[in-house]
């Protein structure tokens, strides 16, 4: 096994390998999992992705386990989810491609291999996959080199930017999300598309939004991501009330402070007392009204 993991995950990792084989499914531990896997992070959650149906194969792995647990399923989208000891999630999704209209936020999606669902991955450290196959059970699939991102902390799309980011807009406020969160840089052709495509935002739903704002605040260092959303462009269109508050303030002609690097600073002094979500929030709005 190319990355370590617990007793615990080992077994649920040869559970899905053992139901994969019986199905004659091509299997992949995918994602989030296996970039905090080598980064030596926790990991709370699992996601799979099988050349074939991942429906099935999820019915199957339930069944492996004593009692089965029950298995969430979507038919419209191909994927099932497992909860396992009440405090381990795994995700399954047949292996796809994707192709959005530049309206919508909503893919078409057709069957794909592997390396098709890799090539629609966000960012390099999250196309990575270990294979669960029986001829080379354990090892790194890295097409993109997302290993070597890893090691030098970059944040980078694994196909030309633009079309990563107006494939599905949110991703550049997860490649921000991430800087914030791992201490990472974003690679500058990377970043530059972000700001190319800033406009595309306005095609997600409010609700995404906030939820990536949210994860962004409770960031280790989310001044980082701030100040990321706005040199990018972002910031003016998700949360303008906030972009008001740059520039100095004066007084009698002489310059004071910039209230929202002072916003920042005051979030930063925080989140070094609390991590409570609304408290930082708190530290974001306080100044809001000034504008």
């Amino acid at each position: 096994m190319d990355i370590s993991c617990t007793e615990k995950e080992l077994f649920v990792l040869k559970k899905v390998a053992g139901a994969a084989q019986e199905l004659g499914l091509e299997t992949y531990l995918v994602g989030g999992f296996v970039r905090d896997k080598l980064l030596g992070r926790e990991t709370k959650d699992a996601d799979f992705v099988c050349v074939g149906d991942a429906i099935a194969l999820a019915h199957s792995v339930a069944q492996k386990f004593r009692p089965a647990p029950k298995v969430d399923y979507f038919k419209t989208f191909g994927t099932a989810h497992i909860r396992i000891d009440h405090d381990f999630d795994i995700e399954f999704v047949g292996a796809r491609k994707e192709s959005y209209q530049s309206h919508s936020r909503k893919p078409e999606v057709e069957p794909g291999t592997i390396a098709d669902d890799q090539d629609r991955r966000d960012f390099t450290i999250n196309a990575m996959a270990i294979s669960l196959n029986k001829n080379d059970y354990g090892k790194l699939v890295d097409p993109f080199n997302g290993l070597k991102d890893l090691d030098d902390k970059i944040i980078r799309t694994p196909l030309e930017p633009s079309q990563t980011f107006s494939d599905d807009p949110l991703r550049m406020m997860r490649g921000i999300r991430f800087a914030a969160q791992l201490g990472f840089n974003i690679e500058e052709t990377t970043w530059q598309g972000i700001i190319d495509n800033a406009e595309r935002i306005k095609i997600i739903s409010q609700e995404r939004i906030t939820d990536e704002l949210n994860k962004i605040v409770a960031a280790p260092k989310p001044s980082v991501g701030f100040d990321l959303l706005y040199k990018s462009g972002l910031l003016q269109l998700i949360f303008p009330q906030m972009v008001d508050l740059a520039g100095a303030e004066y007084k009698d002609g002489v310059g004071h402070k910039d209230n929202f690097y002072h916003t920042l600073q005051v979030l930063d002094n925080v989140v070094a007392k609390s991590d409570d979500l609304w408290l930082r929030w708190a530290a974001i709005l306080h100044d809001i009204a000034k504008p």
